[in-house]
């Protein structure tokens, strides 16, 4: 890996107004929360918000030595201008004004076009680390296209490092075995409630020495409050997954651990993962995360958990103590 990512990073999505608007100040003052808070590691992407996230965080951070952080974007979504009726917002979870569309787009051309508009409404002349975004159904475009563009581009000095970010596992590890990656963004798949990347992604990512981020780690919202949330990956949680994320919460409780604490906390026990990224709506939001990825958490937690059925046993850390 050719770009070391600190072990806690800030998501931007939320900085791109994912689910409700967030003022131009708010988004900024995240930003700099964040950084106070020794945060180093910054993730957005073209979808995120049309560009918004970008455009804010590129501004936000333009105050602080280039440097000193780590910043990655995707490619894999061209956004293009396009004609709006009064007050259309946009349709993908954003609260935007639907003034541009997402074209899907993993060509080599594709790829050049993404990441030089991103540079653009970043402010900047080279970002640290590119991820393919999303490319579920477009397997083959991104094989011939995407990837040997970034490997081009990595190999040139043009960028740092480059993966792939995705909502699934399996996808995720056919990438790794077929190019040179440096990193996975891996969103929602190894998670309190789930954890199908032990599958194959986790132990392939630790035999390939591919660093995996862990997304997603709330699963939505679903772990991200003391109680168990309603929001499961982008869409109302089944009751069943409420009820497991309750017995969790109730288990976590015994041992002095809030449910995002503990949520924050597995991923970090898995020997492939080198950094968790987590969104946040404001200042405050980013501070209780930080305090949050501090928390000291017992190695019986997981082992209770695991006894209980709600956690599979092959996540049990293999520590002697608290979470490392």
């Amino acid at each position: 890996m050719t770009v070391d990512l600190p072990p806690l990073g800030l998501g931007g999505a939320q900085l791109g107004n994912l689910y409700h608007a967030v003022p131009d100040e708010t988004a900024a003052a995240s930003v700099r929360r964040a950084w106070d808070e020794g945060i180093r590691y910054f993730d957005t992407a073209p979808h995120y918000g049309l560009g918004l996230s970008e455009r804010r965080l590129g501004a936000a951070l333009a105050a602080y030595p280039r440097a000193e952080y780590v910043l990655s974007t995707k490619v894999g979504r061209v956004l293009e201008p396009r004609a709006v009726a009064p007050g259309e917002r946009d349709d993908q979870g954003f609260d935007v004004p639907g003034t541009y569309r997402r074209r899907w787009d993993f060509s080599r051309d594709g790829v050049l076009r993404s990441l030089e508009s991103s540079l653009n409404r970043l402010g900047l002349d080279r970002v640290d680390l590119v991820y393919v975004h999303d490319p579920d159904d477009h397997f083959e475009e991104a094989i011939a296209g995407a990837f040997p563009a970034l490997l081009e581009l990595r190999e040139q000095g043009v960028v740092g490092a480059i993966g792939a970010g995705m909502n699934q596992a399996p996808m995720l590890a056919e990438f790794v075995r077929r190019f040179d990656l440096d990193h996975v963004l891996m969103a929602g798949r190894y998670t309190l409630l789930n954890q199908p990347a032990l599958d194959e992604l986790l132990p392939l990512c630790v035999e390939r020495g591919v660093g995996v981020v862990a997304g997603g780690v709330f699963n939505g919202g679903i772990l991200a409050t003391e109680q168990p949330g309603v929001i499961y990956d982008y869409a109302a949680a089944p009751t069943d997954l409420v009820e497991k994320a309750q017995k969790i919460a109730e288990i976590c409780a015994r041992h002095g651990v809030s449910l995002p604490e503990a949520a924050l906390a597995l991923p970090r026990t898995h020997p492939a993962v080198v950094s968790v990224v987590v969104g946040a709506h404001d200042a405050e939001q980013v501070s209780l995360n930080v305090r949050r990825a501090a928390a000291t958490i017992p190695a019986v937690l997981w082992d209770d958990l695991a006894d209980a059925g709600l956690l599979r046993s092959a996540a049990r850390p293999v520590v002697s103590g608290g979470t490392p």
